[in-house]
């Protein structure tokens, strides 16, 4: 029993110091004693013989003048490439820049895509309490304190663990289109320092080594922003499910024109309206959110609607109508809704009430299956 348990302990501190460093990671396995071996002297061909005939199938091809000559033996990285991977909803790689960053789309949900960029960079180093040492929320530009992680190589049962160490600093950089639709947010490791149970390992990172630290940490950063758009997401769908309270402000004299008015601000209820209104029957040929304005086109095919969604028969002429949407004069949480004709007039007060009857069963109700 007693050598039982001995072989036991033994096999198991041969087997948690059986770990490799991270540079030995990085390197084929083997020796490299095949860097010290010199070019022999060419075969010594006596006066009066010929020399023999030597195939070139196994030439090694001359090295390029752009190729890095020092990677050989312990140098050279067999690892693969890394790569950016977009993970979160409106993100993709931009072909051929050499920057390490992620193209950023904004989505429905998000009102100002460099707030959000910025929220997410704080959020991911919040979670992982990687400490801020500098942000510039103007300029986009948040850098990192040192951030300190470690991993055990050498793990005995009678003495201490020996830890290989690293320190990094980072900087973030979000910058935003002007038509504030389109963005990217890169990195970049400013410092790195590593050490191994203690002692400083003066390494001096090449290229390559940056870019994979870089890319490293930016995807673990757009994963945390798969996380928090596919929230903004569900929170947008959950919010246009939900309906909207309209009313109708019948015009006051026959100058006047009759007004829809929704309890709810201008985006909302533009966003709102783009699924309302082909369940009324309107078919949305175009549309400019700048303008406020809908272009819209009628048929009337009562039987289809009324059967489908209850909808009452609209007292509209078919052809093609506009619809403006703009916010309320006097409060920024509601919004105003006009009805024109083809030519950008207002329609009758019969056919706007008719229309206002249909929108508004519409607008109010919650879509459950959004």
């Amino acid at each position: 029993m007693p050598t039982f348990k001995y072989l036991s302990v033994a096999v198991a501190v041969l087997s948690v110091t059986a770990c490799s460093t991270p540079i030995e990671r990085r390197q084929p396995n083997g020796t490299f004693d095949y860097v010290n071996v010199k070019n022999q002297a060419p075969l010594t061909i006596p006066d009066g013989l010929n020399a023999p005939k030597y195939s070139k199938e196994y030439d090694i091809p001359a090295v390029g003048e752009k190729a890095d000559v020092t990677l050989y033996g312990q140098n050279l990285d067999i690892r693969p490439p890394l790569q950016i991977l977009p993970l979160a909803e409106g993100t993709h790689v931009e072909e051929g820049s050499s920057d390490i960053k992620i193209v950023v789309e904004s989505i429905k949900g998000s009102a100002d895509l460099k707030q959000e960029m910025l929220s997410v960079v704080e959020g991911f180093l919040a979670k992982y309490n990687y400490p801020i040492a500098f942000e510039d929320k103007e300029q986009g530009v948040i850098k990192t304190d040192w951030i300190d992680s470690s991993q055990i190589l050498d793990s005995h049962w009678f003495s201490e663990d020996k830890v290989f160490s690293v320190r990094q600093r980072y900087q973030f950089d979000v910058e935003v289109r002007p038509h504030g639709r389109t963005g990217y947010l890169k990195i970049s490791l400013l410092e790195n320092q590593e050490s191994y149970n203690g002692d400083e390992q003066k390494i001096l990172l090449s290229g390559e080594d940056k870019d994979r630290y870089a890319i490293e940490m930016l995807n673990r950063t757009i994963s945390f922003m798969s996380v928090e758009r596919g929230n903004i997401i569900r929170a947008n769908r959950e919010a246009q499910s939900q309906g909207l309270g309209i009313s109708y402000v019948a015009p006051a004299t026959d100058s006047d024109e009759g007004v829809f008015v929704v309890d709810a601000p201008l985006k909302r209820t533009w966003d709102r309206l783009t699924l309302v209104l082909p369940d009324v029957g309107f078919e949305v040929v175009d549309m400019d959110s700048n303008k406020g304005l809908y272009y819209l086109s009628f048929k009337d095919n009562t039987g289809f609607w009324s059967s489908l969604f209850g909808g009452k028969k609209m007292n509209l002429d078919n052809g093609n109508y506009r619809m403006v949407v703009t916010k309320a004069a006097n409060d920024e949480e509601k919004t105003e809704i006009r009805f024109h004709d083809s030519e950008d007039k207002p329609v009758d007060a019969e056919v706007l009430q008719s229309v206002y009857d249909n929108v508004a069963e519409i607008m109010t109700k919650n879509r459950m299956d959004n």
